[in-house]
């Protein structure tokens, strides 16, 4: 089904259930002669992967990739082939999800992949589940390698709000990831990462879920990517991040913060840098216009909702159309995708402009002007 893969030239296809014996992806279009940044797909994982604080889902998995073709095993120089990797189920446990078989649980994918498909995988919600995600993730790190290497793009990405609290701003110019990973939560302001940290500790404690806002920027992407037209940049980026479980708005720029203000205040004026470069004085317009990037910093925002999970009695009806009330005894859920959604907003804004990149480029890594160096996490 093509709904499972992603991309033009840097074309990614995942594979996989939440509960099923594994989840994988391969990548194809990546260049020959680039290093494989094993160490950098291992960390983003690891951003990613449950249980890793009493924040996320209880569920144990270490999140290892197996590398199965594409690489040179001596070199571990790419070879311009498919790369697939696979990441292995340890902790699914698909009997416990036996008693809802009949139900369709509220706000999840249970009616609507029924009514498509016929049928559902009812363990974890199989493919629906952000379980799907470790492989993007993992395909998103070797896409971010190869941008660090040909252009110094660094992508970071944050927690800006949950619920109705908010972080205060952060210097978009500067902030790295190690300033992010400092919170349980992934937000770089300590004083609102407190409040982020309670609010959800206090949800779950209520058997409820909470949303809030990833903010990402991506720097050094240079002007001249993205399609005037159908394939604008926002509209690929914007595509990109709705395809993401949970997510319910995008942002570029100003966002909807554009529509309360003015013409004269919301342009960006033109100069010309020592280097001879044209930029602009401000970024109101979030690095692109025209719907192709102008060579400021990519600014853009994803909006998720509370995680469909509760653990309160709900109404409901089953496959059979009997009303009922649903009331779940067990399971393992976030009480809130926003500190594990992080990497998965960077994983996505790298494959959107790999793809990019390599529309303009050969299959090569020395075409590319890549090294095939060691990597490590921006």
């Amino acid at each position: 089904m093509a709904g499972n893969s992603f991309g033009e030239r840097f074309r990614v296809t995942t594979f996989g259930e939440s509960h099923g014996g594994a989840l994988g992806v391969v990548v194809d279009g990546c260049p020959a002669g680039h290093r494989f940044p094993r160490e950098r797909i291992d960390a983003q994982l690891a951003r990613r992967r449950p249980g890793q604080s009493a924040l996320t889902t209880a569920r144990d998995e270490a999140d290892a990739i197996e590398l199965l073709s594409g690489v040179d095993p001596e070199s571990q120089l790419t070879l311009g082939t498919p790369i697939a990797m696979v990441v292995r189920n340890k902790d699914h446990r698909p009997g416990h999800y036996a008693d809802i078989a009949e139900i369709y649980r509220p706000s999840h994918a249970d009616y609507s992949y029924d009514v498509r498909f016929g049928l559902r995988a009812v363990a974890g919600g199989g493919r629906s589940s952000a379980r799907e995600t470790v492989a993007r993730v993992a395909a998103g790190a070797l896409a971010e390698d190869l941008l660090a290497r040909v252009h110094g793009i660094t992508i970071v990405a944050w927690v800006e709000q949950v619920a109705e609290l908010e972080a205060g701003p952060v210097d978009e110019q500067t902030i790295a990831r190690a300033d992010v990973d400092q919170t349980l939560v992934r937000c770089p302001d300590p004083g609102a990462a407190a409040r982020f940290e309670a609010a959800i500790r206090e949800a779950k404690k209520q058997g409820d879920t909470l949303g809030g806002v990833v903010r990402c920027v991506v720097r050094n992407v240079p002007p001249g990517w993205g399609e005037p037209v159908f394939a604008k940049l926002t509209a690929e980026l914007a595509a990109a991040m709705m395809s993401l479980p949970a997510s319910r708005g995008f942002e570029i720029g100003e966002g909807f913060a554009a529509t309360r203000m003015r013409g004269s205040t919301h342009n960006d004026p033109f100069y010309m840098s020592t280097d001879q470069q044209v930029r602009t004085r401000t970024n109101h317009s979030g690095g692109i216009q025209g719907g192709i990037s102008n060579g400021e910093a990519i600014r853009l925002a994803v909006a998720f909702k509370p995680v469909a999970t509760i653990f309160r009695p709900q109404q409901t009806v089953t496959r059979a159309g009997e009303e009922v009330v649903f009331s779940p005894a067990k399971g393992r859920h976030d009480p809130c995708v926003l500190p594990r959604a992080v990497p998965m907003v960077e994983a996505m804004a790298a494959l959107v402009l790999c793809d990019q990149m390599l529309r303009r480029a050969g299959v090569r890594a020395d075409e590319l002007g890549a090294t095939t160096g060691g990597s490590g996490a921006a």
